[in-house]
């Protein structure tokens, strides 16, 4: 019996692997602070990094990441990397270009699934799923002005090709956090439109 489980519904542990935090000298520069076998130790499903794709110390990061990705190939764990465009010759985090990039890379050094940011529309999304050989989700990004705006992002990003969603403050700061990922699973799921997920009322 895994380590995390005991009690209520079976629920998925993903570990995650590298931390910063806002006071350091350069927030954007990840660091391992435990390792895959801790979280095979303790039960977990899988993995995660986070990378900078174009921080200060991308290279360090990038090493981490090659490193984990054969760790984890080794014990037969699952890798999510979430990878973000951020650095100083980064001008947006959401240019196709810088994505499309960051996405590559952590398909090409050994993620199973890639997390990344949302392009800001389908066309642009849609060239990096094509150009990205792993599963793609999209980051929930900054707390959104509206709900149908979440929604929609949601919707935009499933149909150019995204497999999942991966959002924090957008649901944990929601008014019915439980609600919202109702609704958000009819539309990664079950092909619901904005409009119909809005409509569901209780979970």
């Amino acid at each position: 019996m895994h380590g995390h489980r005991g009690y209520g519904r079976d629920i998925g542990l993903i570990i995650h692997l590298s931390a910063s935090t806002s006071l350091g000298p350069d927030p954007n520069h990840k660091v391992l602070v435990t390792e895959v076998e801790d979280a095979i130790r303790i039960g977990a499903d899988a993995v995660s990094i986070h990378i900078n794709v174009g921080a200060e110390d991308e290279a360090e990061m990038l090493r981490d990441l090659g490193r984990v990705a054969r760790t984890c190939d080794l014990w037969g764990m699952p890798l999510v990397a979430m990878m973000y465009p951020r650095g100083p010759r980064v001008k947006s985090e959401h240019d196709v270009e810088y994505v499309k990039l960051a996405a590559r890379i952590g398909a090409e050094l050994g993620a199973d699934i890639v997390k990344t940011n949302y392009t800001g529309s389908p066309d642009t999304f849609k060239e990096i799923v094509k150009g990205c050989n792993v599963p793609v989700v999209i980051a929930g990004g900054p707390k959104m002005d509206t709900e149908a705006d979440l929604l929609q992002m949601v919707y935009d990003a499933i149909g150019a090709g995204a497999t999942g969603v991966a959002i924090g403050r957008n649901i944990f700061q929601a008014e019915d956090p439980t609600l919202l990922v109702s609704k958000l699973c009819t539309i990664v799921h079950k092909g619901y439109t904005p409009e119909e997920a809005t409509k569901i009322k209780s979970c």
